[in-house]
């Protein structure tokens, strides 16, 4: 079964910092890329949001009895399969992960215009997936 109280903590968490990534987020991609200390705040909040969104995804799936996801992305799949959030969902914040990972690996250097352009989307990706994530768990276990 679910943990509630623990996926509560990981949402709040969760929507803390997709407004501290949406504060961050310069008007201007000039602006953004003149402040490098901006990038990296901006750059920690998008892993910090995903991160718990991650670990929500991952925590129903095992509680569940569904399987482990051997990604991020996957664990998105993974809970969409079973109805937690809707498949286009899923795929969205699969991309979300990916971006993440840019940014937690450095894989060829971070694209902080990619990061910047993205982010309205992946933000709100990250809103539709905590609204469904607390829909899910406000229902009664028997009907999930």
């Amino acid at each position: 079964m679910t943990d509630t109280t623990l996926v509560l903590t990981k949402l709040t968490t969760l929507r803390e910092h997709v407004q501290r990534l949406e504060r961050r987020r310069s008007s201007s991609m000039d602006e953004f890329r003149a402040d490098v200390d901006r990038q990296d705040a901006f750059a920690l909040s998008l892993m910090v949001a995903l991160q718990q969104a991650a670990d929500i995804a991952l925590h129903i799936a095992a509680d569940e009895g569904w399987g482990i996801a051997s990604s991020y992305a996957e664990s998105f799949e993974l809970i969409a399969r079973h109805g937690v959030i809707e498949p286009d969902l899923g795929r969205r914040m699969a991309g979300v992960a990916s971006l993440r990972n840019r940014v937690a690996h450095g894989y060829g250097g971070v694209d902080f215009e990619r990061i910047w352009r993205e982010t309205p989307d992946g933000a709100a990706a990250m809103r539709e997936f905590a609204a469904a994530v607390a829909a899910y768990i406000g229902k009664p276990p028997e009907r999930r």
